[in-house]
């Protein structure tokens, strides 16, 4: 037994390791499912110790999912409704409040999460920064919900006015676009897609703080307001990844993952070897092997174009 933990954490700790879920341990230790946010938090920050190292898929490239909750800015304003806010309105500017992040195929308790509970009122999220630097400067793709738009921007933002300088360059999956350009959704919103596709983990609803009264309760440093940003920011993160593998293989844009392995057998992009062929892909002048992922339903092609010299000469273009 750990003399570093209390009997609380040892005996989450144990059935853990027995391969209980976070949500089965919050129940059988701690009394409420819902305090699945109390041992993500435990878990996040290593108060369980050593954390696990296994990895469902390591012959897949470093690729993160991640997710930003932002404070909001302070400023004056003169009224509610149709207002302007000048520059010289804004008392203090907005910061990182948490992220959440795991590896793709990695555990669901390798999330890993940081918050500024206990500190948030020096405004200050160099800790958060300090860790999604590196975790970005790692990553060869990283995997968000409108993170082109939001996610990125922001950290970016943040790393340059703190004085960092830029990760080592990743590729970046963005799922809202993925839905854009494939699908005729009634929404694009994480919550709508996590709800309609996803099995295991969805966008959870806020619990007890809902709407902006959690950000409001988050920057008075309420205990309770961080404990269910833990668990909202999480659940972004495992639902996101399990929205990933559900629309993936539609996107036809998608990076290429084989590049990112030294073995000469094909890798999907859900880390599957098992591609069989299916069929023949055209170009304006060329044919290639079509082949199919057996595991998630994704088309590639081969690179060797199989049309003869003479019939590739005899191929005529059209013109304009």
């Amino acid at each position: 037994m750990n003399k570093n933990l209390t009997e609380d954490q040892q005996a989450v700790k144990e059935l853990l390791e027995q391969g209980a879920s976070i949500r089965e341990a919050a129940r059988v230790v701690l009394e409420r499912s819902s305090k699945e946010s109390t041992i993500r938090y435990w878990v996040a920050n290593g108060l369980l110790g050593t954390p696990s190292t296994a990895v469902t898929k390591t012959h897949l490239p470093k690729v993160l999912v991640f997710d930003l909750e932002t404070s909001p800015l302070k400023s004056y304003t003169w009224g509610l409704w149709q207002q302007n806010v000048g520059l010289n309105m804004i008392e203090s500017e907005w910061f990182i409040l948490s992220y959440a992040a795991k590896w793709l195929g990695s555990a669901e308790d390798e999330v890993m999460y940081k918050d500024l509970r206990g500190i948030v009122s020096k405004e200050d999220d160099t800790i958060i920064l300090d860790d999604m630097w590196k975790l970005l400067d790692e990553a060869d793709l990283v995997i968000t919900q409108n993170g082109k738009k939001f996610d990125v921007k922001k950290i970016n933002a943040r790393f340059v006015m703190n004085g960092y300088k830029p990760p080592s360059p990743y590729k970046h999956i963005d799922t809202l676009q993925i839905a854009k350009a494939v699908f005729g959704f009634t929404s694009n919103r994480l919550e709508w897609m996590t709800d309609k596709l996803c099995v295991k983990y969805k966008k959870q609803k806020h619990a007890n703080f809902s709407g902006f009264d959690l950000w409001a309760a988050m920057m008075k440093d309420n205990i309770e307001a961080w404990d269910e940003c833990c668990t909202y920011n999480t659940y972004d993160v495992l639902s996101l990844e399990e929205l990933y593998l559900k629309i993936a293989a539609w996107d036809n844009k998608h990076p290429n993952f084989n590049l990112y392995s030294e073995e000469e057998k094909h890798t999907c992009r859900c880390g599957s070897h098992r591609v069989v062929e299916d069929g023949f892909a055209y170009t304006g002048v060329s044919k290639f092997q079509q082949y199919r992922c057996i595991d998630c339903g994704a088309h590639t092609r081969g690179r060797i174009n199989l049309f003869t010299k003479g019939k590739t000469k005899s191929l005529h273009m059209n013109i304009g």
